[in-house]
């Protein structure tokens, strides 16, 4: 290993000196020039003596100027316009210490001012010339290898892309494909709205014109594939866009919106197939980076359900304001480890600890709370299947209730700063126990605030904060019915929807956190945040549009089954009672009426020990009419059979099963 390092610096010092010699030619042969160029290329003996004098000062000064600023470090065959802007800072900075080293010891007395100004553009040129002269050659040499390995992989069929949008994210793509002969692309064109860049070319490819021109181009060229490269695009534009692409009959891929690319860099290992997220068009949000990172920057943080779908992407988001530590804590080990090893791939430096764990567990939470005493807590662990938890009342009791209380409970022993825990649209006037069991959970948290406030006014050297975030579907999630209808469009169908009226509010996983986030900064305590969801989407209508992203040949049923036990027609993000506030953040609004009927925090928990214990003996009637005593707002649909009949079929179907053929031909 000795050996090896030794070899690396000497050839590191061999190139320092090489390239040192090289730009103390140029220098020479720039002061020389100067002066043939100010005296109509004679050198008077007087000036020639002028020369000789200061000629290594110069070199002294203007090479040290250069290795001031990393010149010798840069790998000339990527010299890009940063390594330009650093080569014209040290030839201005190496002129201007010629120039005051001049004046200094001579107070230019004999010297002619203007060899001084032609030295400093010969400089700039011959310095930057040598350099931009390695990275031609270097490009060259590539292309030439490009051209040979192309022809070895001809008998290998490369795909023919089109690039929709010839913005920085389409060029970002070409230039990849360009640099990688291996991907076995070849880029035969761009299309694109904006009418000054159509019948110009970038890096050789022509833009063919716009969008319309698609299928025209479709009959002319033979294409492969279509790349949507234009992450800032809206709903209306990548519907339309898709529909085209569609109708003609080519696979179409695109690249994540602005919200979705992580580390905010476009690649080729970005393109992806169209999703729904794409078309729903959620915009993207504005988060005070500032305030966020002043909560989350250098601190101890705990994420519950880390190895979930919303608690996977809050540890990737907080990953980004560089925390002191992410503890990860989830009861599913294959979650927990999937999310472990895609942060530390996405965050080398970041310091992370994954612990295996259920949030019921008070002992094992207090020793995690004690050993690395986190100072923010996103509490995203819950069971949220609606007919599960039908099925089992009594682990919604245990996971989204009493699991809530322990993690608010040790966050407050402990001296947390922040509490921020995720809630539920089926929190409002539930209809389920899943929905029912989330609003005792936001009871909770809004009861121990308050006994925070009252018990502690000034004593306590830090008051936890503590607050809920209230939103809808998540695209993507472990609960949502995406993922349920892409198996049944995989396997021909039928895809299942329980009632033709059923909407529902969605938003992207990123966004969601975010805003989450955002939430997290604004909180004083005891808040119930709801996020702008949007306008409603009707259930059949998304199975329709899935369908056709689907590009299936065949006819998929749309067959309607009826509303499942617990099933609302429509969610809501508030009621009547409730009633909200704007916040300063456009998307984020707070709850106006915080109220719990009065009860304190001792009351509620003799209910919960009271339905703790009909959690314990499987009592699905007595859980649920105890949900009912604490929620007066909860209203359970049809009686449910005993908890030994539970593979039995729940509740009445409201509507007969039918179906729905749709055809987009």
């Amino acid at each position: 290993m000795t050996t090896s390092n030794s070899m690396l610096d000497k050839k590191c010092r061999s190139r320092l000196i090489l390239f040192m010699a090289v730009d103390s030619i140029l220098v020479t042969l720039a002061y020389l020039t100067s002066y043939l160029l100010r005296f109509d290329m004679k050198f008077p003996f007087y000036q020639y003596l002028n020369f000789r004098n200061t000629l290594i000062p110069i070199l002294v000064l203007k090479i040290s100027s250069f290795y001031y600023y990393n010149l010798y470090l840069s790998v000339y065959q990527y010299t890009s316009l940063k390594d330009l802007e650093a080569i014209i800072k040290a030839c201005l900075t190496g002129s201007f210490m010629v120039f005051l080293f001049i004046f200094i010891t001579h107070r230019f007395q004999g010297f002619a001012r203007s060899v001084f100004l032609i030295d400093s553009i010969l400089t700039l040129v011959l310095i930057g010339g040598f350099r931009l002269g390695i990275r031609i050659v270097s490009i060259q040499k590539r292309q030439r290898l490009f051209r040979l390995e192309k022809n070895k992989l001809d008998d290998y069929k490369r795909k023919k892309v089109l690039i929709i949008g010839a913005g920085d994210a389409g060029e970002k793509i070409l230039r990849e494909i360009h640099g990688n002969v291996s991907l076995r692309y070849e880029v035969v064109g761009f299309l694109d709205e904006g009418y000054d860049k159509i019948n110009k070319y970038i890096h050789g490819v022509k833009v063919m014109g716009n969008i319309n021109c698609l299928p025209s181009l479709a009959k002319n060229i033979h294409l492969d594939e279509i790349i949507i490269a234009i992450p800032s695009a809206s709903a209306e534009n990548m519907r339309s866009m898709v529909d085209i692409v569609q109708k003609s009959g080519i696979t179409c891929k695109t690249i994540p919106s602005l919200g979705e690319l992580i580390n905010g860099k476009v690649s080729l290992s970005n393109i992806r197939e169209i999703s729904y997220s794409d078309l729903l068009g959620r915009t993207q949000v504005e988060l005070d980076i500032d305030k966020i990172g002043a909560y989350l920057g250098g601190k101890s943080v705990l994420i519950t359900g880390a190895g979930g779908s919303i608690g996977s992407e809050c540890c990737r988001q907080v990953a980004r304001f560089k925390p002191k530590i992410i503890i990860m804590l989830d009861r599913a080990e294959s979650n927990l480890y999937d999310i472990e090893m895609e942060v530390n791939r996405l965050f080398p430096r970041q310091d992370i600890v994954p612990v295996l764990g259920s949030i019921t567990c008070l002992a094992h939470l207090r020793k995690i709370f004690f050993r690395y005493r986190p100072q923010v807590i996103f509490h995203a662990a819950a069971y949220k299947h609606v007919p599960m938890m039908e099925i089992h009342p009594w682990e919604a009791v245990y996971n989204n209730i009493l699991g809530t209380k322990y993690v608010c409970e040790a966050a407050v022993e402990f001296g947390a700063e922040r509490f921020v825990s995720i809630s539920t649209d089926k929190a409002v006037r539930p209809t389920n126990v899943m929905g029912a069991s989330k609003k005792v959970a936001e009871i909770i948290l809004q009861l121990k605030s308050q006994e925070i406030k009252n018990t502690y006014p000034q004593k306590r050297p830090v008051q936890t904060r503590i607050m809920a975030v209230r939103f809808g579907n998540v695209i993507g999630s472990a609960g949502s019915v995406i993922p349920l209808f892409k198996k049944q469009i995989a396997h021909g169908g039928p895809v299942t929807v329980t009632h033709p009226d059923v909407t529902r509010y969605f938003m992207t996983i990123n966004e969601a956190v975010q805003l989450v986030l955002q939430a997290g900064a604004m909180g004083e305590s005891g808040e119930i945040y709801i996020l702008k969801m949007g306008k409603a989407v009707k259930i059949i209508d998304m199975a329709r549009d899935l369908i056709r992203l689907s590009c299936s040949d065949k006819d998929i049923r749309i067959e309607i089954t009826g509303l499942r036990p617990g099933e609302k027609l429509y969610e809501e993000l508030i009621t009547d009672e409730e009633g909200i506030v704007s916040t300063p953040h456009e998307k984020l609004m707070v709850l106006k009426n915080n109220s719990s009927d009065g009860i304190c925090y001792h009351d509620l928990e003799k209910k919960i020990n009271e339905l703790l214990r009909l959690a314990d003996r499987n009592d699905s009637i007595g859980i649920r009419a105890k949900l009912k005593e604490i929620v007066p707002e909860y209203n359970p649909q049809a009686p449910r059979k005993n908890p030994d009949q539970v593979c039995e079929k729940i509740g009445e179907v409201e509507q007969k099963s039918s179906e729905l053929v749709v055809n987009f031909n």
